[in-house]
């Protein structure tokens, strides 16, 4: 908001940029409680006063009016007469709201000002405007990122859909709500921060056809989600399902530090795992998955937790460390290692187009922004095949899904050495040497045949 603001003033050439302005500023760093005697000298001696408050109801500009007005000072509060009583403060909005308040109490301000004011845009004129940016910029839906360990459990979620049929699913708050946008479209409710599971709760009767399913990520379950979901199914004794997402952080807040981080932190608890938490509170059934991206082991576990006769709450924890995060971890210490001279082997995936059907398998079911698709080389062929892009950080799931657990036969898997030893320079010239060998013998077959004809 104060940005906002200050940006709108200097429009109107009454601030600069650096916070100078000619009209007073009263910044809130904390709306609640509000300090009565700073509002009170703040306003004594002034005719208006402008509140920028987003969304309604207004409690900070009521709250205004009850200091001032038990104080007996008569500055005139505004609030929702020059701003929008909902809908987002942009910086458009705030200027109009801004330009307003002051052509009513300081409009020799405005005179003095050389500023011209811009205009505000008809609705006719942003449709254009957004309809031929549209036409340039590609739409991008938000997704995991590349090489996220949460896409391989929502791949062999959509598998067991397909072999065990739909069921009620309860999401929770967390990098895995992306689950319900495409490609996976998994997910029917969502109640709030650790409250997957009780948000199935009700789902908890005889006349339930399938188990239900609830997720929720290792942030929402030390936030609230081991008493309020654990213990709510324990004590209840639900039949249901619970898959946790462990990736070992707070990883949509920024990858803070919780309770089961495999980090070593100096000044909190950390390697208390999930699965002795859900024991502890009476859990029985409980499946442990250490590598999400071993498609055929997470839909396994997922499987017998869906198909088990025993009776009771069941928990699968799925584990694998934040990708975004490991590339933080990982990647300087690649660095430092390549400079120091040692050999360090790093793995890429790519796509064979001579041997790629232009399934896209492997694009449905993982989403990952790493795949794309490319013009297929061969004339005769017109499906676009598909591409693996430099971003790709070597998980591997875009080859298994093709066939749920095994590489697709047009994937590949390469190795990029740095400092390459005398044995790995040995080996490259072997393997150079044989394939260039088997190629020599299929165009002289080739020219054989060419000379028949």
């Amino acid at each position: 908001m104060y940005n906002g603001v200050l940006r709108a003033l200097e429009v109107l050439g009454l601030a600069d940029a650096f916070g100078e302005s000619k009209i007073p500023l009263y910044v809130l760093n904390v709306t609640y409680p509000l300090v009565d005697d700073e509002f009170k000298t703040f306003c004594t001696g002034k005719r208006g006063l402008l509140i920028v408050e987003e969304g309604q109801p207004d409690f900070i500009e009521q709250n205004i009016h009850t200091i001032l007005r038990k104080a007996d000072l008569q500055t005139r509060v505004h609030g929702k007469e020059f701003l929008p009583m909902a809908g987002e403060y942009t910086g458009g909005v705030i200027l109009q709201g801004v330009k307003s308040f002051v052509e009513r109490y300081a409009p020799e301000l405005l005179s003095a000002s050389s500023n011209s004011v811009p205009a505000v845009q008809s609705t006719a004129l942003m449709i254009k405007a957004v309809a031929d940016a549209t036409a340039q910029v590609l739409p991008r839906p938000p997704s995991f990122c590349t090489g996220c360990p949460e896409r391989p459990i929502f791949t062999a979620i959509k598998l067991l859909e397909k072999e065990l049929g739909p069921r009620h699913i309860s999401c929770d708050i967390g990098c895995h709500l992306f689950s319900i946008l495409p490609p996976f479209n998994i997910g029917a409710t969502t109640m709030g921060y650790g409250l997957g599971w009780a948000g199935a709760s009700a789902f908890n009767t005889p006349k339930t056809e399938h188990r239900t399913m609830a997720i929720m990520g290792d942030g929402g379950f030390w936030h609230n989600g081991l008493t309020s979901g654990v213990g709510n199914a324990v004590f209840n004794q639900t039949d249901n399902v619970l898959l946790v997402v462990d990736n070992g952080y707070s990883a949509a807040t920024g990858g803070q530090d919780v309770l089961s981080s495999k980090a070593i932190n100096p000044i909190r608890s950390t390697n208390n795992t999930i699965e002795k938490a859900v024991k502890g509170v009476g859990v029985d059934w409980v499946k442990t998955v250490t590598h999400t991206y071993n498609l055929d082991q997470m839909r396994g576990a997922l499987r017998d937790a869906l198909t088990t006769q025993t009776k009771g709450p069941k928990v699968v924890v799925a584990q694998s460390e934040c990708m975004l995060n490991r590339q933080r971890r990982v990647k300087p210490q690649i660095k430092q290692r390549i400079k120091q001279g040692e050999r360090v082997v790093r793995e890429k995936f790519g796509v064979d187009p001579d041997t790629c059907t232009g399934d896209h398998s492997c694009i449905r079911l993982s989403g990952c922004p790493s795949l794309s698709i490319n013009t297929n080389p061969d004339s005769l062929r017109t499906d676009p095949v598909v591409a693996v892009a430099d971003s790709c950080v070597g998980c591997g799931l875009c080859g298994e899904v093709a066939h749920a657990a095994v590489l697709c036969p047009s994937f590949y898997r390469a190795e990029i050495i740095n400092n390459p030893s005398g044995w790995d320079r040995f080996k490259v010239k072997i393997r150079n040497w044989v394939i260039g060998r088997l190629q020599n013998r299929i165009e002289r077959r080739l020219e054989g045949i060419s000379a028949a004809v």
